[in-house]
């Protein structure tokens, strides 16, 4: 634990046991032996010890004495802040490489991991209805998989705020290997999902600290969704005529 506190933080009591060349219950008694109640307490103490336990924690801006009414405002203020942000930070140039390279594909992959699996499915869903072979797969391993198998000039599409979720970068650049095009929709450039993609998307707004990204920085990356639509409907009038087939007979939704 010593030598290696990052491996113990994110691995099972198995993993470190069989590091340490002993059997799991001998760590979780270790765990004990130093003030803990189990093994999972003493992983919690390391991730606050990194700062990583407030991941799901309010926003800092929020304290316990706060009024409902202030708990909406601030949250629809970021909001606010993450659109207003967008119009600023998403590139044209790279939209319209994005648009290009949708056309010439002959299959898109989309995947997100957590929250931005839903920016993800929308995706699936606005692309699949404008003629796009477009797939979503939610299972980190079939992702992979399917990344590997893309052939060159297929797209995908990798949904991640930070640009440092590990799975998500993994399957860009498994694709990135079988020389499909990568779009990465996320929020700051020069991250590791931004150095494996050949088109950025990038969103702005303000940096992101070691909790979970607000609603907000999805509500910005799905309006570079619907850009991401209205621009390649547009570009390829065909492609509206399909989109009105794919609907004909869907029940109202409106």
């Amino acid at each position: 634990m010593l030598e290696d506190p990052l491996f113990v933080g994110r691995s099972t009591t198995a993993q470190v046991a069989e590091r340490a060349g002993v059997s799991a219950p001998s760590v979780i008694r270790a765990a004990r032996a130093i003030g803990f109640s189990g093994f999972a307490e003493l992983k919690l103490e390391i991730a606050r010890a990194r700062g990583t336990a407030e991941f799901f924690a309010p926003p800092h801006t929020l304290t316990r004495t706060d009024s409902t009414r202030t708990i909406i405002d601030t949250t629809a203020r970021t909001g606010i802040d993450a659109l207003t942000a967008l119009s600023g930070a998403i590139d044209p140039d790279a939209l319209d490489q994005a648009v290009s390279a949708i056309r010439g594909a002959g299959q898109l992959l989309a995947y997100g991991a957590g929250p931005s699996a839903t920016v993800a499915a929308d995706v699936v869903f606005r692309l699949r209805s404008l003629g796009v072979r477009t797939s979503g797969v939610v299972d980190h391993e079939s992702a992979m998989i399917a990344a590997r198998l893309l052939d060159p000039g297929d797209v995908v599409v990798a949904v991640s705020s930070t640009g440092r979720t590990d799975m998500t970068v993994a399957i860009a650049d498994a694709a990135a290997t079988a020389d499909a095009t990568v779009i990465a929709i996320t929020n700051q450039y020069g991250t590791p999902l931004t150095d494996v993609s050949a088109v950025a998307l990038v969103v702005g707004g303000a940096p992101l600290t070691t909790q979970m990204a607000a609603a907000g920085s999805r509500l910005a990356q799905l309006v570079v969704v619907d850009a991401l639509a209205a621009a390649l409907a547009l570009r390829d009038p065909d492609r509206v005529s399909r989109a009105e087939r794919a609907g004909i007979d869907l029940p109202d939704i409106t």
